[in-house]
């Protein structure tokens, strides 16, 4: 086992002081032997471009001569007739942004000042492939994205730095733009000419974001006369504590962890506890989650009482607790016995997909345990390469950061078309990060979003098993079954109130949480498959 990279309790365990300590013990973990990313100056930029009124009636979005809808790399995107001059309802309020040259970027979205207002309406933009005169057709923009957030009166939410955003949208190469957003007119009125009259104005401070993702730093192994202590000085603190949180799954540095086999997995996670580390979170063999869950009465209706004995009450709810912790007890036994646990997944780095450590906050913030996981789109569109993925993550990590305001990227994990997995938020892979994912529900729960967009277009095979793998071995780290169904305490939302003890599957989709399209229907569609196999991946 000396040649295994194990998840022992240090990989599990929260920091009392996350990032000073993680930097600190950089200074002593192994530099990685392998190819590592060279360190840069800061990658990436964002322009941030007012929008202005338009005026009802005025001809808008007609594209260039040049321009070729038909075939341009977005025809699969929703897109209006090439000379569309459509009246918009009377008084419905229209920002944009005439057609302009720019600097290169590859993904867009819109943000305005107040992140408790919502945007009713349309949001459209067309870009210019980069160094070329061909204009895109208009492509939507997903412009509910608020459900993609830190919980209600918490640290990052009350920050008060953090924007109302759309959805980003990765449009590749570009070095032109145009935008248009119209406001949803909802139908409880009509002027004298019959059109509709607007519900509502759009928020204010509207402003398109253009983010570069920047360029993929080379790849370079240590300089031959380089000590491990002064290839780390070159390292930022903030790189060195992102790194530092892995180190006991990968050498400091690496761009990927490798992927374990079952017996590898199973054998590592039992020699861990034999160090006197019992499992983090609920164990169960056959429903864990729910057994473990079934001892907080808070989770779980009161028992009555016809007679209304207060003694009887009281003998009920105590053989109740006693038979929930005895199958608790039983399923922990089993679960030591035999864990029910994935093999590891091969997971990208922070590090592996270039992210600039200087741009989130720099210390970790942690969650108890994970409960759930949930599954999200990233909502960005389908063009990409599997090659592309860096830049799509680097590109959304830094319009959660510098253009919406969060602390960091938002999810925990991301997944490629190609079933890349990828680290997203940092603090560790093994541990319990708190994201920024799904509002109301980000405590207790890990948050995974595949890139794409997947309301009418299926998602890769590849993707969904990625999914299953993912979950079966992180959800395996915290004793909880796929299959089963858990307790989540809701920090408030659209669908479930504030403390209220919401009963959910293990493998949720976003939409479960808060109602919202994510992950898009035929993503959720698979779900059950994901389910399913996460659970045998497990060993169940």
């Amino acid at each position: 086992m000396a040649a295994l990279s194990r998840t022992p309790a240090a990989a599990l365990a929260v920091p009392a002081a996350a990032a000073a300590p993680a930097a600190a013990a950089a200074l002593a973990a192994p530099v990685a032997p392998v190819a590592t990313r060279a360190d840069r100056a800061v990658p990436g930029s964002t322009q941030s471009l007012p929008l202005a009124p338009l005026t009802p009636g005025t001809p808008q979005a007609q594209p260039p001569p040049s321009s070729a809808p038909s075939s341009a790399p977005f025809s699969s995107s929703p897109s209006t007739p090439s000379g569309d001059r459509t009246l918009p309802p009377a008084a419905a309020p229209a920002q944009g942004l005439a057609r302009r040259d720019v600097r290169r970027f590859s993904l867009v979205g819109i943000v305005w000042d107040d992140p408790e207002s919502e945007l009713h309406g349309r949001v459209q933009v067309r870009t210019r492939a980069a160094g070329t005169t061909k204009w895109s057709a208009w492509q939507d923009v997903d412009t509910h994205n608020h459900e993609h957030a830190a919980d209600p009166d918490t640290t990052e939410r009350a920050s008060g730095g953090v924007r109302g955003s759309t959805a980003p949208l990765w449009v590749g190469d570009s070095d032109g733009v145009e935008v248009r957003v119209q406001g949803q007119a909802d139908g409880r009125a009509a002027g004298a000419d019959g059109r509709a009259v607007v519900a509502e104005p759009l928020p204010k401070g509207m402003r398109v974001e253009l983010v570069d993702p920047g360029a993929e730093p080379p790849l370079q192994g240590p300089e031959p006369d380089a000590s491990p202590a002064n290839a780390l000085t070159a390292e930022s603190a903030a790189s060195a504590a992102s790194s530092a949180v892995n180190a006991d799954l990968a050498p400091l540095g690496a761009t990927e962890i490798a992927a374990l086999s079952e017996e590898e997995t199973r054998a590592d996670l039992l020699a861990t506890r034999g160090e006197g580390t019992d499992p983090p979170g609920p164990t169960d063999a056959t429903d864990a989650t729910d057994a473990t869950d079934a001892t907080d009465p808070t989770s779980t209706p009161g028992t009555t009482d016809p007679a209304g004995t207060k003694d009887t009450v009281g003998e009920k709810e105590a053989a109740g607790e006693k038979e929930a912790a005895d199958k608790a007890d039983a399923a922990a036994a089993a679960q030591r016995a035999k864990p029910y646990i994935g093999a590891r997944p091969r997971i990208v780095t922070r590090r592996g997909w270039g992210a600039d450590e200087g741009l989130r906050e720099p210390d970790f913030s942690y969650t108890k345990t994970v409960k759930a996981a949930f599954v999200h789109h990233s909502a960005s569109g389908n063009n990409y390469s599997c090659a592309q993925a860096p830049s799509v993550i680097r590109s959304i990590y830094r319009y959660h950061v510098k253009s919406s305001g969060w602390r960091d990227i938002g999810y925990n994990f991301l997944i490629d078309k190609c079933g890349n997995i990828y680290e997203g938020r940092a603090g560790g892979v093994a541990k319990p990060v708190m994201g920024a994912h799904t509002r109301g529900f980000n405590s207790n729960s890990t948050g995974i979003a595949v890139l794409g967009s997947f309301g009418t277009a299926n998602p890769p095979a590849a993707t969904v098993t990625a999914v299953a793998r993912l979950t079966a071995w992180k959800l395996g780290l915290y004793g909880a079954n796929p299959r089963g169904k858990t307790y989540l305490k809701s920090g408030g939302g659209n669908l479930y109130q504030k403390g209220k003890n919401v009963r959910l599957d293990v493998i949720s989709g976003h939409r479960d949480g808060f109602a919202t399209e994510c992950p898009g229907s035929r993503l959720y569609a698979k779900l059950g498959k994901a389910r399913a196999d996460s659970a045998r991946y497990q060993g169940r």
